[in-house]
């Protein structure tokens, strides 16, 4: 995803985790952050994980500070940059919105980390966005990630009041103030075509569309 911004301009970055794209984006110049209301000038993050190319930029680069991860994270705090994109993802997503990030059913796969604080900074932000990209189906191609509910156990990790758009290769689904029923609609769109009719049969069995 940095490498597709490496022909933008004047962008900035507030991130839990600077990476490696990051450093490269800065690199090239698509990174200024001279635009960024909050900590104009400065790449802020809480730490770094990458390349030794990464570290190698960062050291003693005196555009780039780390400060703890209690402020970088603090939704209030991320919600003073203006224009905020918050770009998450997510293991599966039901037809409400509602976003599992961390588990496999019971079983927990990761951390929550960032997802919830920097969804919520983003959705507050003045002219904000949030958005959920993910594939339509696990890798294997067997499962489809929307589903018509979360899997038993499956932690929610962002919620649907939160979500503002959910990206798959199939297109984009607006969540932000929209009704149940177009939240179904949307996300059926963007499901795998093989699994969007079986979908649409279980929403009708649950009275969402």
């Amino acid at each position: 995803m940095g490498e597709a911004l490496r022909d933008k301009q004047e962008l900035g970055i507030h991130t839990e985790m600077i990476t490696t794209s990051m450093a490269r984006l800065m690199a090239c110049g698509a990174v200024t952050n001279s635009r960024k209301t909050l900590h104009p000038g400065k790449t802020i993050g809480a730490f770094a994980l990458g390349t030794a190319e990464l570290y190698r930029y960062m050291d003693y680069n005196p555009q780039i500070e780390l400060r703890p991860c209690s402020y970088v994270n603090d939704p209030f705090v991320i919600a003073q940059n203006d224009n905020m994109v918050s770009i998450n993802t997510a293991l599966e997503i039901d037809l409400t919105g509602q976003v599992c990030s961390e588990s496999i059913g019971y079983r927990q796969y990761s951390g929550t980390g960032g997802a919830t604080d920097f969804a919520y900074g983003a959705y507050h932000s003045k002219g904000g966005r949030g958005i959920i990209a993910l594939s339509s189906t696990t890798r294997d191609g067997r499962l489809s990630r929307i589903r018509s509910v979360l899997s038993p156990g499956a932690a929610v990790s962002i919620s649907r009041n939160l979500v503002d758009y959910i990206v798959t290769e199939y297109g984009i689904a607006p969540m932000r103030d929209r009704p149940i029923r177009e939240r179904v609609e949307g996300l059926i769109r963007i499901a795998h075509p093989q699994f969007r009719e079986a979908l649409r049969k279980e929403a009708r069995d649950m009275l969402l569309w």
